[in-house]
């Protein structure tokens, strides 16, 4: 027999929800608009703050996951949304709309929102879960498919934290130009031997690039405008390398404080620490690298 969970006290239902995961409060928002707006009302009263929102739009398939925590790295899936190609109506969800059907995914334990159009389903999930739990956006992981979500994003006037991009060089310069994360802009992306990129990037803390970053120049890395910088497949020759360190130790870069390159070739590095100017102190410590990345 289901709890009676509208007919219990106020104190009791904010703790039972307190106790819920986000997809399990996601499946229950669909119960009925009563226990919609009971839930949609606790977090009107207590923000997770915490919790933070990625919308994920890759091969096809867009989900809304939840970290509940900093130490939560793999977060938790709360809703999907697919085209109406993808239909599989073997668990039906009622609902009050002819623009769109609601299935149970019961391996993945959520519920999954099928439209006519995949992106409208994508957006559909996003400003309902961002609606229910008094949240913004935080981070989009996107492929080739997903880049109609950055102007979506910047037409609402509002800045990511994070950026995940995994695509190839047809929208490699278009999610360059376009995207604006404050926190972190991550790609993993394929372009070709010859791709350049010759714009600006919009100024973040944090820039990755997990492969092929044989694109960047010198000119590129100089133009950066970010506190970390790791660049995996880096191409740049050791004249550039001292030119753009020459550039830094005269005040270029200023907000630059970590750089990691991981070059394809074997380079020589001989008068590497003459370029750097390096003074030897007796002085001995333990100092913590930044690192982030989600799987």
């Amino acid at each position: 027999m289901p709890f009676p969970i509208l007919c219990t006290p106020f104190i009791v239902q904010s703790e039972i929800i307190s106790i819920l995961q986000p997809n399990e409060i996601v499946t229950a928002s669909f119960c009925s608009k009563k226990v919609e707006r009971l839930l949609k009302g606790h977090y009107q009263r207590r923000k997770p703050l915490e919790w933070r929102l990625f919308m994920t739009d890759r091969d096809s398939s867009a989900d809304v996951i939840i970290e509940t925590s900093k130490d939560d790295r793999e977060g938790i899936p709360v809703i999907a949304a697919e085209d109406f190609s993808e239909l599989d109506k073997s668990i039906h969800i009622p609902r009050e709309s002819d623009r769109y059907e609601i299935t149970f995914h019961t391996e993945r334990s959520l519920p999954v929102i099928y439209f006519k159009d995949r992106v409208m389903a994508a957006k559909w999930v996003v400003e309902y879960v961002t609606d229910l739990f008094n949240l913004d956006i935080y981070g989009i992981e996107i492929d080739n498919e997903g880049i109609w979500a950055i102007d979506w994003i910047n037409g609402q006037d509002k800045m990511l934290k994070c950026f995940d991009w995994n695509g190839d060089e047809a929208t490699m310069d278009y999610v360059l130009r376009n995207t604006r994360a404050s926190e972190q802009y991550t790609l993993a992306g394929t372009v070709s031997d010859n791709y350049r990129f010759e714009g600006k990037l919009v100024p973040g803390n944090h820039f990755l690039i997990y492969s092929d970053g044989h694109w960047v120049t010198l000119d590129n890395l100089m133009n950066f405008d970010f506190a970390s910088i790791v660049v995996t497949g880096c191409r740049l020759s050791v004249p550039d390398l001292y030119a753009f360190i020459g550039h830094w130790l005269n005040g270029g870069s200023p907000r630059l404080t970590f750089l990691r390159l991981h070059f394809d070739n074997q380079l020589d590095f001989e008068h590497f620490e003459d370029q750097l100017e390096v003074v030897e102190r007796d002085i001995a410590g333990e100092y913590r690298v930044w690192g982030w990345y989600r799987s």
